[in-house]
């Protein structure tokens, strides 16, 4: 089992930064595969990013690609969501999850992301 506790979020105007963190526990979180999520209010979780288990290939979704990175350390077990050029519409519940084969199995409780205009 893997447990993942995200944290990073806070309140930020528009055209700044901030890096998520999603800490993992378990000997196995380097085996896993990580996505980053999103929901606003009032609308449905959607992809951000995600990374394989050896960093080697990440993907985004077209609304952040070029402006969030997403990278991971697994000697720390740790995957980062480095967000930049923030937008208002950004702003969100931000929810990491460990994938295998193609599934999100474990999920982290999320944290906030408040961009201001």
């Amino acid at each position: 089992q893997v447990q993942l506790v995200e944290s990073g979020g806070g309140l930020v105007q528009a055209g700044g930064s901030l890096r998520l963190s999603c800490a993992a526990s378990g000997r196995t979180f380097s085996s896993y595969g990580v996505g980053w999520f999103r929901q606003a209010p009032g609308k449905e979780r959607e992809f951000v990013a995600s990374i394989s288990w050896s960093g080697g290939n990440t993907y985004y979704a077209d609304s952040v690609k070029g402006r969030f990175t997403i990278s991971r350390d697994n000697a720390k077990n740790t995957v980062y969501l480095q967000m930049s050029i923030l937008k208002p519409e950004d702003t969100a519940v931000y929810y990491c999850a460990s994938e295998r084969s193609g599934i999100y199995t474990y999920w982290g409780q999320g944290t906030q992301v408040t961009v201001s205009s």
